[in-house]
């Protein structure tokens, strides 16, 4: 294997030089830099990066843990964590929780173990103690995505999610809505909580409407009460709190022979890509997951430069899409 020293001899520089190049620690002469980079290329010289990193305290890396990665709100997450570190000159190290405590907390470890820079974590739904006792202070800087919860003791980055569910319901309201189905799923994860708390904020007191609410984790049973709830209940709105109870909603709704909007109105968060192109097209309370993963990042390299600070939240603003999946529903339809 090529040496430093090799390079700098062929190069015909010092090995301060050299070193200067591969880390753009001192400005170099162009000319002085493309003998260097000629050197490095015609000897195959690979940088020893476990040794820089232990020469500098810093491994040029963050680590990601996320619930659910092939879900289309975090898969963008992913992308927007990607694009902002690789637009730093750092490393992603991806681990994937599958909303499962133990891989979660393994997972933690080993970021941890290979001394990431920092750590961005959207955390499972039974996200277990040892985790946050892991992240202490001890630790490198940690973000949280998506995932918010009050009295966190570290950074976070969320989307706006209760008020965005207010505006959504509020709106179904003004349409003549009065009796909900809300497939609210899993209310252990904070996101799901603050959209159904969203929810009631606006259909309770002068609003005040009918809603069953379905929450668990049990896909089956979630299927199976919402059959229940549009078959014996006549609702004339069902809204799902994600694009995962999305798909289990419409499937149901579809098995039980009930056609979207023509028997019943329908919203969901999250959505889809190119959702405008499904028929009907569905109505989605848009959350910017690729500027949530960018800005984890940006809070990340904030909290390396400045560690000492107070940790802060930030909640970034929804979209809301209206289309025919809840525009096109006509009441004297349900009448019939």
């Amino acid at each position: 294997m090529a040496t430093i020293v090799e390079v700098a001899r062929l190069a015909q520089v010092s090995t301060s030089t050299v070193s200067h190049v591969l880390n753009g620690t001192r400005k170099v002469q162009p000319a002085t830099r493309k003998r260097v980079l000629d050197a490095i290329e015609k000897t195959g010289y690979r940088q020893d990066t476990l040794a820089r990193a232990m020469r500098r305290s810093r491994t040029d890396s963050i680590g990601l843990v996320v619930s659910d990665a092939g879900e289309p709100a975090f898969a963008e997450m992913v992308h927007g964590v990607e694009q902002a570190a690789a637009a730093q000159g750092l490393t992603l190290v991806l681990a994937n929780s599958a909303e499962d405590q133990e891989r979660e907390t393994r997972a933690v470890h080993t970021l941890l173990g290979r001394r990431v820079d920092g750590l961005i974590l959207a955390r499972c739904a039974q996200s277990s103690a040892e985790v946050m006792k892991a992240i202490s202070a001890d630790t490198p800087p940690v973000v949280l995505l998506d995932r918010v919860f009050d009295g966190a003791s570290c950074d976070q980055v969320g989307a706006d999610n209760r008020e965005s569910m207010r505006r959504l319901a509020t709106h179904l309201l003004s349409q003549g809505h009065r009796s909900f189905v809300v497939v609210a799923g899993d209310t252990r994860v904070p996101t799901l909580i603050e959209r159904l708390a969203g929810f009631r904020d606006a259909v309770t007191g002068p609003e005040a409407a009918e809603s069953v609410v379905l929450e668990g984790s049990d896909n089956t049973q979630i299927r199976q009460a919402l059959r229940a709830a549009v078959v014996d209940g006549h609702p004339t709105c069902v809204i799902a709190a994600s694009s995962p109870l999305a798909v289990a909603a419409l499937e149901t709704l579809r098995d039980a022979g009930i056609s979207v909007p023509g028997d019943i109105a329908f919203a969901t968060f999250d959505g889809f890509n190119h959702s405008d192109l499904f028929r009907p097209s569905i109505t989605t309370v848009r959350q910017p997951a690729f500027e949530m993963g960018m800005a984890a990042v940006g809070m990340l390299i904030e909290r390396l430069a400045t560690p000492g600070t107070s940790p802060r939240t930030t909640r970034l603003n929804q979209r809301l899409e209206l289309r025919s999946s809840s525009e096109d529903y006509v009441f004297a339809a349900a009448a019939d």
